[in-house]
């Protein structure tokens, strides 16, 4: 009888200890799936420098990057050990003698009121247990809660489990992780976090919505002021570390979700999407995305932008307004094709400006802003369909009727409605003269001329049939980034090279994703252009002199340096144009408005001009310090003295001579013939005949 007794209770036993354990502990998770449960890291898009642009955050969670440890500022977890379980380092994951506190506190008032919980404890609710259970408040999910802390504290370092917490849990605001609560709150890396700044980011996993300081500071302050206490009990600080921190005042940034070079981040983004799938961007545990972009330089653009378009709207002279509201700019390393700073509209937050359109992408008129690469297709010294033009190519801006492909009159007419009879290549182009441009258009051919272009990385949308003459003048749209690159290929001595924008992706553990061809190896680069052509190019936009008819001297094109610059503007002011470049930097300008509305009065030298030389004055002289370079002449150009007016050797009659620059075998081989000596009849002032008196010649 008491061997049947002794079986009755071993097997009671051992049904009770089964379905307590199936009833407890059966279907709890693994602790070392711990990390398969972490909330999905943003892709952090950054600067070349890694400072912040933008994060790309998961549409399920929200923000969350990852730190180590020890990039974690020590204050920070002090305050969250002081705060959330100040035995951190000694306790087996469970502290409890909190757990039998609140078990009691919980009985009495006959539902969980209390917690207890520690660090690991919390890391065990948050990541192990479901939604579900999360929610409960019941004694089962709290001893279920424990056992899984205990195991987790068995299986991984207490410094793991800190950072584990530190990274994971939820701080209000969209923001997973101190890191994404330092960007969301203060707008700064959580290592630059003051101690007063960590206390309040310490107070705020208990109750994120409560202590949310952008919707109740006060609440925030009181409970920093919790921490502060806390900190100072267990020793982390000092008094006079406490009292200064109480003291210091807390600065929240003004946009909790700041995204900096918004058109540029969009441009990055589509590229990302073209690289990786959305699950592939967020299955390494979070990308960085290191970009070309130099947040520097990209203040510097935004600034020239800003004032020069408040100077357009509101001149200081009291003038009236030249009705701008927006513009553009690309800045391009010519060597790399590294996109250095893009600015798409001033605002593009701002629906009145329609501001979220990049006017860099955005193909409109460049008015005479291609002129250059018109006259360097005609200068390639292999030019199949006539004599090579030079620098000393003679042109003559006086009224001229051209025929067009389709039969009609064209009439081009300067900007300023005056002509000035022959002139050079050399001044036609410096001086940006319309009736020379559109004669060379005339001699090298529409069609063949686009094609030349298109090699330079610029040409209009549909087919080269449908343009004309006028598109020497800028009547067809091109892209403020395509023509940038273009621009680019003359400062690399010829050389295109493709624009980009991402230097290279990393894991969070440092692994290299995809790194750009410029960061293992030179650029892939296409010769398109003779570097002796684009040499000369870059010496004519440089010549201050040559310029001097359109634009007068020491114009806002100079810079203190050898600069090539064109300006460009339509005849109804809806565009304007500057694009200009150094042997380093090459920088292009559109100012206008999206909607194609007509500024008032504002051309290239007035509207876009001011805000590249802004730029380039500031990123090259002060911002990198960098010694002003020439334009490194190549071989194969030889100078030649030749008659000013004509471009012809020099004649006895020739009263005005000068040096100019040729590819080795196009320079001139006759002598001057506009000018020319004469006998003058002294009584008639005409010409003199046989029979005018010697005595009167």
């Amino acid at each position: 009888m008491l061997k049947k007794t002794i079986l009755i209770f071993i097997l009671l036993l051992a049904l009770l200890l089964g379905g307590g354990y199936a009833w407890l502990l059966a279907d709890l998770p693994a602790p070392d799936s711990l990390t398969e449960r972490f909330v999905t890291p943003s892709v952090r898009i950054v600067d070349v420098h890694g400072r912040v642009l933008y994060d790309l955050v998961d549409d399920t969670y929200g923000r969350q990057i990852s730190l180590p440890l020890e990039q974690i500022p020590l204050p920070l977890q002090q305050a969250t050990i002081a705060t959330e379980d100040k035995n951190f380092y000694s306790n087996p994951g469970v502290d409890m003698w909190g757990i039998i506190r609140a078990f009691w506190i919980n009985l009495r008032g006959r539902e969980v009121i209390a917690g207890g919980s520690t660090i690991t404890q919390q890391v065990a609710r948050t990541l192990l247990l479901s939604n579900e259970e999360r929610a409960e408040r019941t004694v089962r999910r709290k001893l279920r809660e424990s056992w899984l802390a205990w195991r987790v504290a068995r299986t991984f370092p207490k410094d793991d489990i800190l950072a584990v917490y530190l990274n994971q849990m939820y701080y209000g605001g969209l923001a997973y992780g101190v890191e994404a609560a330092a960007q969301t709150y203060f707008g700064k890396p959580a290592s630059q976090l003051t101690l007063a700044e960590s206390a309040l980011l310490a107070g705020l996993p208990q109750a994120p919505a409560l202590y949310n300081p952008f919707v109740d500071p006060e609440a925030a302050k009181a409970r920093q002021e919790i921490v502060l206490g806390l900190m100072l009990q267990a020793d982390f600080i000092t008094a006079v570390e406490h009292d200064l921190a109480l003291r210091e005042p807390l600065r929240y940034t003004a946009v909790p979700y700041p995204i900096r070079a918004p058109h540029f981040v969009m441009m990055v983004r589509q590229e990302l999407d073209d690289l990786y799938t959305p699950e592939q961007l967020y299955a390494s545990g979070g990308l960085t995305v290191r970009t070309t972009l130099d947040l520097d330089w990209q203040n510097e653009a935004d600034t020239a932008v800003f004032q020069q378009l408040a100077y357009l709207n509101a001149p200081p002279s009291g003038a009236p307004s030249h009705n701008a509201d927006s513009a553009a700019l690309v800045a391009l390393d010519p060597h790399s094709g590294a996109v250095k700073a893009l600015v798409g509209s001033p605002n593009f937050f701002d629906h009145q400006i329609a501001g979220s359109i990049n006017m860099a992408l955005a193909p409109r008129q460049p008015g005479s802003a291609l002129k250059p690469l018109i006259y360097a297709s005609g200068m390639s010294p292999t030019r199949e369909n006539g004599t090579p033009f030079t620098p000393a190519t003679l042109f003559y801006d006086v009224r001229t009727t051209f025929t067009t492909s389709k039969g009609e009159s064209y009439v081009p007419v300067n900007f300023s409605r005056t002509e000035h009879g022959p002139v050079l290549l050399r001044t036609a182009l410096a001086s940006s003269l319309n009736i020379p441009a559109v004669a060379a258009l005339d001699q090298l051919g529409v069609v063949p001329t686009l094609a030349r272009l298109a090699d330079l990385g610029v040409a209009p949308p549909g087919l080269p049939e449908d343009y004309d003459l006028s598109f020497a003048l800028g009547g067809g749209e091109v892209r403020l980034f395509d023509l940038t690159r273009a621009f680019g290929t003359l400062a690399n001595g010829g050389w295109r090279v493709e624009p980009y924008l991402i230097e290279d992706i990393k894991t969070v553990a440092g692994e290299t994703l995809y790194a750009h061809e410029s960061a293992v190896d030179k650029p892939t680069a296409v010769r398109v252009l003779d570097d002796r052509v684009a040499w000369l190019i870059s010496d004519i936009l440089s010549d201050d002199a040559a310029r001097l008819i359109s634009f007068g001297r020491h114009s806002l094109l100079n810079i203190g340096r050898p600069a090539a610059v064109k300006t460009g503007t339509t005849n109804d002011f809806r565009d304007n144009w500057t694009v200009g470049y150094t042997p380093e930097l090459v920088v292009g300008v559109w100012v206008g408005n999206a909607d194609q509305e007509p500024m008032r009065n504002a051309t290239g030298v007035t509207g876009a001009a001011p805000i590249w030389h802004h730029f380039m004055r500031r990123v090259l002289d002060q911002a990198d310090n960098r010694a002003a370079s020439p334009f490194v002449q190549p071989p194969g150009l030889v100078q030649v003295e030749i008659c000013s007016l004509s471009g012809q050797l020099p004649s006895d009659a020739c009263p005005y001579t000068r040096q100019e620059w040729f590819i080795s075998g196009t320079e001139p081989t006759q002598p001057d013939t506009l000018w020319r000596q004469v006998t003058l009849d002294k009584l008639t002032t005409r010409l003199a005949t046989p029979a005018t008196p010697p005595e009167d010649a």
